[in-house]
């Protein structure tokens, strides 16, 4: 009976702010879209600098007859230097960092060139004997690239070693920044819900002051009277919850998982839908905690006045 009464009670009040009910939807599925968004943009952007840091090698870039940088004088890396290269990479210092060496030649270089850039105009400029040959080094650890840097940068025909993570820093760093602007964006929008759920179950007490005051005389307890207005708020953000649920599953089967799945690379790490479906409850179980919090202390307030 006392149930049956609490769910008349919360039927009554959701019913008679049914615009300002809307308005909690809204905002709670807008905000904890923006929430669930920042999360899976972190879990893809760990996913994808475990994947591309563990593939990231190190570049040891042999002079050219037209370099002056690095230890080149305008002369071509002779075949003693790039043997001394070789020799030092499989010495017993630097080979336990070392998981595997591929030399590229002009002609590799090359090839590789004009795949990534036959549609530029430098596509015609560039000749074989401009491009750099080099070693391509894998590493056990690549966190141990500064013990090749510091051996080879000095050897002589070494025009440069380069850490190739160094490329990657910056769009994780531009990743980063994006996922910190959506968490930022979603904190507001959850203080902009947290509010408006406070006034939403202030108004409906304020509408229902004459049946509280009746049920205080006839002796009910403030729980009793508290938990209809506290179910009003859980119920109105867990419809929000839910609808963001679905937005999130949505944007990784559709966006993820379709259109960048399409247009990146094949090797590329991305999300599936087994992270989405990991942030759905956690969405749920944040509306509706911070919906019943808010409510509560609302509605206590409320009642002390």
């Amino acid at each position: 009976m006392r149930l049956g009464l609490i769910l008349g009670e919360v039927g009554s009040g959701l019913r008679r702010n049914l615009s300002m009910v809307v308005s909690v939807v809204l905002v709670t599925f807008i905000s904890l879209t923006f929430v669930g968004a920042s999360i899976l943009l972190q879990m893809q952007i760990g996913q994808m600098k475990g994947y591309w840091y563990d593939r990231a090698q190190v570049a040891v870039y042999m002079c050219t007859d037209i370099d002056t940088t690095g230890n080149c004088t305008l002369a071509e890396a002779t075949e003693d230097q790039i043997d001394a290269v070789q020799q030092q990479l499989d010495s017993a210092t630097l080979a336990p960092y070392i998981n595997e060496v591929e030399f590229e030649t002009h002609e590799q270089a090359y090839e590789n060139f004009t795949e990534q850039f036959a549609d530029t105009t430098f596509a015609g400029i560039i000749t074989p004997e401009t491009l750099n040959e080099s070693f391509r080094v894998n590493l056990v650890d690549p966190e141990q690239a500064d013990v090749l840097i510091e051996s080879l940068s000095g050897q002589a025909g070494v025009e440069s070693v380069q850490d190739q993570r160094a490329y990657l820093d910056p769009i994780f760093s531009i990743l980063n920044a994006a996922s910190f602007t959506a968490i930022g964006v979603a904190g507001l929008m959850l203080v902009a819900a947290v509010l408006l759920i406070a006034t939403t179950i202030r108004l409906s007490a304020f509408s229902r002051r004459r049946e509280l005051g009746i049920m205080r005389l006839v002796g009910a307890s403030n729980r009793f009277i508290q938990t209809p207005f506290i179910l009003e708020g859980v119920f109105a953000s867990l419809i929000g919850s839910v609808l963001a649920g679905g937005a999130i599953v949505a944007i990784v089967q559709f966006f993820v998982r379709g259109y960048l799945a399409s247009t990146l690379p094949l090797n590329t790490s991305l999300l599936g839908m087994d992270e989405a479906l990991l942030v759905v409850p956690i969405l749920i179980v944040a509306g509706a905690g911070l919906a019943a919090i808010s409510a509560g202390v609302a509605i206590s307030r409320y009642l002390k006045v």
